[in-house]
């Protein structure tokens, strides 16, 4: 997942270094889009989302609605790639490779957009998106915001049952050392600062957030707690 912009900054304080995301899979060899060494990456100042790069050389990216048509810049869709980095498929798995892979071009399963000047933005995976009254909300979008705030040390957005809206928004959070905060204070602080629909109507604060041994969030696990 990509980097928050709040934390890379963090880091640029701490530590001298500017910290650039990148964008790949499993399925390609080598990055599909990353931050040319001598540029900050820029930030969606809409959404506040910070990009994964540049489509790297003979790498096509599109950006695609649920019926397969690219969308315009700044509208988002399933991220699809083409080039000599994509792999031709999964071995011994025509059907799943078939779904995957349509004419050659690898259908990430990643909600992102593109600028006019060709920078990718990872929004967040399609199958975490949140359906709140009707409303499509990003969990990356609210992580986000969550990691502006002094007291976050790390943050995992998720959607649970509601009788009322079908799924509200909840917020799993653990805390930096030396610091303290009430849920209904981070609830308050993402309210400010996102639409309505979008900030989390529960937070809960846990000593670590659950992750693999490779360091990612479980947020299966998360879900699973309600």
């Amino acid at each position: 997942a990509p980097l928050p912009p709040a934390l890379v900054e963090r880091l640029r304080t701490a530590f001298g270094f500017y910290l650039r995301n990148g964008y790949g899979l499993t399925e390609c060899t080598a990055p599909c889009a990353s931050v040319p060494v001598h540029l900050d990456a820029p930030v969606d100042p809409a959404s506040g989302t910070l990009s994964v790069g540049l489509p790297g050389a003979d790498t096509v990216v599109r950006i695609l609605d649920d019926r397969g048509a690219e969308v315009p810049f700044g509208e988002t869709g399933e991220i699809a790639v083409r080039g000599p980095q994509v792999v031709p498929g999964y071995w011994g798995l025509p059907a799943d490779t078939a779904k995957a892979f349509p004419e050659g071009e690898l259908r990430t399963g990643d909600v992102g957009f593109m600028d006019p000047d060709g920078w990718l933005y990872v929004v967040d995976r399609k199958k975490d998106m949140i359906n709140a009254s009707g409303f499509k909300v990003w969990p990356r979008e609210v992580e986000d915001v969550l990691y502006t705030h002094p007291a976050v040390r790390e943050a995992a957005v998720v959607g649970v049952p509601d009788a009322y809206r079908g799924e509200s928004v909840k917020a799993y959070v653990s805390l930096r050392p030396g610091t303290s905060v009430e849920p209904a204070e981070l609830s308050a602080y993402c309210a400010e600062r996102i639409a309505a629909y979008k900030y989390p109507r529960q937070v809960e604060i846990l000593p670590v957030l659950p992750k693999t041994t490779s360091g990612k969030i479980l947020r299966r696990e998360l879900r699973d707690r309600g």
